[in-house]
């Protein structure tokens, strides 16, 4: 038995792994439907919202700043975690069980790589606002050069820390190591995962927590001095306070997956970690769902933005069919102008109708 623990599974399916790991991951079929139906709802909602923020960063001239940037940025982790969602719900349940483990390693993967991107985002951002707000500016000195290279850091660690598992750092040789919310992965890599995800998100806590003493003690300084001006100065707390919704509608649906996910990995057999799962998950879709109508609410101009392109495509779906309708060919009981004109014995025979 000990010799099984520590061979190699590579060619196993992933339902060997679930019966090794004691995880019971079975879905009632209408429960598994109705998740599948209100899931792929949201995921459309979150696919087409995020695509629309990244179109109005680039067509709109008043966000091309690194803000704005690193916020387009953010949606498109959004975006990634849509398509996630969509893998992760068509296979689950029963369908998990048959995956191989590349096929779960990539499911898990992409995950892992959203969120990931996410925080990383999300962290940068906090520190382009505290730069900012240290100067006492709307937007920072940060170069599109340099912007360019955080994003590309951004997404450079976020793959990393999506493929580590499928580096070498998981269970498949090791089977007494496995956890049960993700049957390949290790608890070592699951106490990594969550406590360096956690720490994070302490980290921005503290950052907002230092930009916002500061602003408060800035704006009480400068307030009797201007009385008029100070309207000016609402602009870049007015984007403090849109980061700060982002960050704590992420920390409130992330952070209760991320302390399940310690648990299992410290191995808790009391804490029936298996029975939160699916509504850790949807408290992690429905994160990705907020995300954009909180940049709508939050910020007029970006939801004029939005109009304006739901606008422009309605103009476009209009105008397409409208030059459709005119390339179409007439019938033959239409009038094509080359007709001849009624004969006089034809009016006669309509004008007896008429009376008739």
């Amino acid at each position: 038995m000990d010799q099984q623990n520590h061979s190699c599974h590579y060619n196993e399916s992933m339902g060997f792994f679930y019966n090794k790991s004691g995880a019971d991951d079975k879905w009632d079929n209408a429960q598994l439907i109705l998740v599948q139906v209100v899931g792929s709802l949201f995921c459309c909602f979150i696919l087409v919202s995020n695509a629309m923020v990244i179109a109005a960063v680039i067509t709109n001239k008043r966000f091309h700043y690194p803000f704005y940037y690193l916020l387009s940025n953010l949606a498109a982790a959004d975006f990634l975690a849509g398509i996630a969602y969509v893998y992760l719900m068509f296979n689950t349940g029963e369908v998990s069980r048959k995956l191989t483990v590349k096929g779960y390693f990539i499911r898990q993967g992409l995950l892992d790589i959203s969120l990931s991107a996410s925080l990383s985002n999300l962290l940068v951002i906090a520190l382009e606002r505290y730069i900012s707000v240290m100067n006492w500016k709307v937007h920072s000195n940060l170069t599109k050069r340099r912007v360019t290279l955080l994003i590309v850091l951004v997404w450079a660690i976020s793959i990393l820390m999506g493929a580590v598992p499928s580096l070498g750092w998981n269970c498949i040789c090791n089977l007494s190591d496995c956890s049960q919310l993700a049957p390949l992965f290790s608890r070592s890599y699951l106490i990594f995962w969550s406590a360096s995800n956690l720490v994070v998100f302490l980290v921005m806590v503290v950052i907002y927590t230092r930009i916002y003493t500061y602003v408060k003690k800035k704006t009480a300084m400068l307030s009797p001095h201007t009385s008029g001006s100070i309207n000016r100065k609402r602009t870049p707390i007015k984007l403090i306070k849109t980061v700060m919704v982002v960050l704590g509608a992420f920390v409130i649906c992330w952070t209760p997956g991320l302390v399940v996910l310690l648990l299992d990995g410290l191995n808790c057999k009391s804490c029936n970690v298996m029975k939160s799962k699916r509504w850790l998950l949807l408290l992690a879709v429905l994160n990705s769902v907020m995300n954009p109508c909180i940049y709508s609410y939050k910020d007029d101009e970006m939801w004029a933005t939005f109009k304006n392109l739901l606008r422009c495509i309605g103009n476009g779906t209009r105008r397409q069919r409208s030059t459709k309708a005119n390339a179409r060919p007439l019938s033959s009981g239409q009038d094509t102008g080359n007709s001849q004109p009624p004969s006089e014995e034809a009016k006669n025979d309509n004008r007896d109708q008429i009376k008739t």
